[in-house]
């Protein structure tokens, strides 16, 4: 009897890639609950708003919004000496963005990435090349 396999979801949060100019990225896995597994693989997830802090040489994910509430902090796996390259970029002022959120196959994966703040110019300046690209001028 085959394995029925289930079809791959991918959560993506575009507007960190508009608000960040993205730099390091590191796929990590999540420590989660029977019910907050089925809320992902049901597509009940937001990562708008969300973001990663650092306690006690740990990640930690924030804000996740799964189905119509914001979910605990939710822990990340990831091996020490990642944390601590992480930890060394956030003293230096970037910020540690969720950017995708992979449900396909057997493990949740979510990607994050290294991020500095983009300034209003910065944003604006996005807008027009992403206006140019599409073919508005």
């Amino acid at each position: 009897m085959k394995k029925k396999k289930t079809p791959a979801t991918t959560t993506i949060d575009r507007r960190a890639t508009f608000d960040y100019v993205l730099g390091d990225e590191l796929t990590v896995g999540l420590a989660l609950t029977g019910p907050m597994v089925r809320l992902i693989r049901d597509h009940h997830v937001q990562l708008k708003g969300s973001f990663v802090t650092i306690r006690n040489s740990e990640l930690w994910l924030n804000n996740l919004t799964l189905g119509a509430e914001t979910a605990p902090n939710i822990r990340l796996l990831a091996t020490k000496k990642q944390i601590r390259t992480f930890e060394r970029e956030k003293v230096a002022g970037s910020t540690i963005v969720p950017v995708k959120l992979l449900a396909g196959g057997r493990h949740i994966k979510l990607v994050i990435a290294l991020g500095k703040g983009k300034k209003k110019y910065d944003k604006r300046e996005s807008i027009k090349k992403r206006d140019f690209e599409r073919g508005k001028y």
